[in-house]
């Protein structure tokens, strides 16, 4: 008794400092335990005791951050998944992924190190160990959760979601050990060589999806490995699953892809100078996707973003005016500082305004009212059946061989029909839509991009139900032309025509201080576009990306 006693006097008077909080490891096999000195659940019980019922209200304090994180962490890592579950604020939810952590992940030996919280949120990496059937590897990474206050009665709590158990999981996803049921494929660029996430790491979500898409039907076997399998929030997101430890190897089957070496490889050079960047090249005359890249590779913006356009928009928009007779190219066209429409004012760039120009010198410059001016005289679906018939944009149906976001052009009305003939309001749009764009500009019809042949799998691509009348189309391609060689995109565009056209763009976002910069262009039989999401005018910031790979692809 009295040796008992003095061991705990001595763990009493030096406690170990981790993470910016007091703890002590109180012993485990394979991991340790940390337990707070003053708070955790000990001091709500005396509190609760005492009679002190009043509901805490206002910010979170540190210590009731630290003693609420520490609280889940210790329970977690001791794999007490109930006492972890009610420390957060979805205790059904989090006993299930918890559960499953053990269960179906099949992760053993878990240390989780907290790190210093930033306000409340808190920051932890993790190291364990994937064991199943015999195999085993190593597994580590970073995560962290916010701690919040439940209202019905002040308590700190973990804000429970699924990325809390590992980054890659969005709520309603699980991590799973097993044969993989999948097979992996071996991806293969237009020239026979092998496409791997560590020679192009913009292409870690295509290589997910082409497994996803051709997994079983490219001749391989599956392997054993640690995956994130997506729930129906990720699936209506077109997310694919995701490989995180491979414990054994499956024989790959092999997919051939359109893309380019030379370009692919431009393209991750072009955006990694720039955060938030993502570019698309393709081939007008097929379809063919030639490179795919952004500088965030988590998600694809550049095949699954849903931004709005901007003044790339313009494109499509002027293609509906010079149909319907509301525009011509050389013929004067009104371009105000502000138009009214639908109770909303409309502003130019800086309230700029063109005096007697044309509609050629609107489009080159940008002027927004040039467009919205028009709105009075369209039919609320006008643009939609343009981008849908013309474009075929907007009837989520493209087959390019991944998951891909295939535009949104929704009937509006009012002011956001207005808006939407600048690319603002409902209008959403991704580098591959927009570079599809300018593709269906200079081919004259569209083609619906493809990363693998349609003839890999007899799947029937995407087609749209009319062309533009040689009229339009030779108007179209005039405005996209003097753009480039005089108007906003013609420093981008130096040097690259006179077989060329651009159109930029800028998008505001609400909360974001600079607009996303936007850039579409063909040069030749080659099409492509980019976004610089935050970065400013597309002419500075996405223009310099697209014209790099024009110039070396053309």
């Amino acid at each position: 008794m009295g040796k008992r006693r003095r061991v705990a006097e001595r763990r009493k008077t030096r406690p170990a400092v981790l993470g910016g909080m007091i703890a002590v490891v109180v012993g485990g096999a394979g991991f340790g335990v940390y337990a707070l000195y003053d708070g955790g659940a000990a001091a709500d019980e005396r509190s609760a005791a005492a009679g002190h019922r009043t509901v805490k209200t206002g910010p979170l304090t540190a210590t009731e951050i630290h003693t609420a994180s520490t609280r889940f962490l210790t329970a977690w890592q001791q794999g007490r998944t109930d006492r972890a579950a009610d420390a957060t604020d979805d205790p059904a939810a989090a006993g299930k992924a918890l559960t499953g952590y053990t269960k179906e992940a099949h992760l053993k030996d878990v240390t989780l190190t907290p790190g210093t919280a930033k306000g409340a949120k808190v920051p932890f990496s993790v190291k364990a160990t994937v064991a199943y059937q015999g195999l085993s590897k190593p597994l580590a990474y970073d995560s962290a959760f916010t701690v919040v206050r439940r209202a019905s009665d002040g308590k700190p709590l973990v804000d429970w979601h699924s990325a809390v158990v590992h980054p890659e999981l969005r709520d309603g996803d699980t991590l799973v050990t097993g044969a993989s049921g999948t097979p992996p494929v071996k991806a293969l660029d237009r020239d026979g060589g092998e496409i791997t996430s560590a020679k192009y790491p913009s292409l870690g979500t295509v290589l997910d999806g082409l497994r996803e898409k051709y997994g079983k039907k490219a001749g391989g076997t599956a392997g054993v490995e640690l995956r994130v399998v997506r729930g129906k929030a990720a699936k209506d997101a077109k997310l694919s699953d995701k490989t995180l430890v491979e414990l054994s190897k499956g024989t790959p089957g092999t997919v051939r892809t359109t893309l380019s070496p030379a370009l692919q490889a431009a393209a991750e050079q072009q955006v990694a100078g720039r955060p938030r960047a993502s570019v698309v090249a393709l081939r007008p005359s097929t379809g063919e996707i030639l490179a795919v890249a952004n500088s965030g590779h988590g998600f694809n913006t550049a095949f699954q973003g849903a931004l709005a356009p901007g003044s790339t928009m313009k494109v499509i928009t002027s293609s509906l005016l010079i149909d319907k007779g509301l525009a011509s190219a050389d013929k004067p066209h009104p371009c105000p500082k502000t138009v009214t429409y639908g109770g909303w004012k409309f502003h130019n760039d800086d309230d700029f305004e063109i005096k007697g120009g044309t509609f050629k010198a609107s489009f080159a410059r940008s002027c927004n009212t040039a467009f919205i001016s028009q709105a009075k005289k369209l039919k609320d679906d006008d643009l939609t059946k343009q981008a849908q018939q013309v474009f075929g944009l907007s009837m989520n149906n493209w087959a390019i061989g991944v998951p891909t976001f295939d535009g949104s052009v929704p009937v509006q009305s009012a002011a956001q029909m207005a808006a939407s003939l600048i690319g603002q309001g409902g209008v959403r749009m991704n580098p591959l839509n927009m570079a599809s764009v300018a593709a269906t500009v200079k081919s004259g019809t569209f083609h619906q991009p493809y990363l693998v042949s349609p003839s890999v799998d007899h799947r029937t691509l995407a087609t749209a139900s009319r062309t533009l009348s040689s009229k339009t189309l030779s108007q179209l391609r005039e405005l996209m032309r003097y753009t480039a060689a005089y108007g906003t995109a013609a420093e981008a565009m130096s040097g690259l025509g006179p077989d060329y056209g651009a159109k930029t763009g800028s998008a505001e976002v609400d909360g974001q201080k600079k607009p996303n910069g936007w850039f579409t262009a063909y040069r030749g039989d080659l099409a492509a576009a980019g976004v610089v999401q935050a970065g400013g005018h597309g002419g500075d910031t996405a223009g310099p990306i697209v014209a790099k790979l024009l110039k070396l692809g053309s």
